[in-house]
């Protein structure tokens, strides 16, 4: 793959603030050939997507992702491997009120637990779900994120990568 770039669209000059992606991590969580998402409320309505969310300061991609399961889904969850690395584009709207937000993805596959009996759910989200590749293959008008069913096919071709791949520097723990 040969990658270009035009000289024009990367002047900082045409950029009114830095650019920076939004990190979020994912997990894909397989138990009995089902796959654990959540139902969500979004303003496009409710939409299906993985146990995921932002990386907060502090924590490596892989805590994030147990954390953000455990929010989402009041399950426990060891990441075992990393599934993949993706950036997408989400645009909704124009104008003052128009969002254009790029997402870099780590998403992990990994150990389950129980649900933790009497858990809260994570603001806006309605309910977990367990279901079958085929089902979130059939469910792609009501996916908040194209890339659901991408992490699930390549979680499914067997993608699979060490967790050491994601080196977290000692200084995002507040070390040197």
């Amino acid at each position: 793959m040969t990658l270009t770039l035009d000289p024009a669209s990367a002047s900082s000059a045409a950029l009114p603030v830095r650019w920076k992606p939004s990190v979020t991590v994912a997990a894909i969580i397989e138990k009995q050939g089902r796959f654990l998402l959540v139902e969500e409320h979004t303003p496009e309505g409710l939409r299906l997507n993985n146990p995921a969310g932002h990386l907060d300061p502090g924590e490596s991609p892989a805590q994030g992702c147990a954390r953000e399961t455990l929010e989402e889904t009041a399950h426990t969850f060891t990441p075992t491997a990393l599934v993949g690395v993706y950036l997408s584009r989400f645009q909704r709207g124009t104008g003052a009120t128009a969002e254009d937000i790029t997402y870099l993805r780590f998403a992990f596959c990994g150990t389950v637990g129980e649900a933790e009996p009497g858990r809260a759910l994570d603001t806006g989200i309605v309910r977990t779900l367990w279901l079958s590749a085929d089902e979130i293959r059939q469910s792609t008008a009501r996916h908040r994120s194209p890339l659901l069913l991408q992490c699930l096919e390549d979680y499914l071709a067997g993608r699979r990568y060490p967790l050491d791949l994601v080196c977290t520097d000692g200084s995002v723990y507040g070390g040197s």
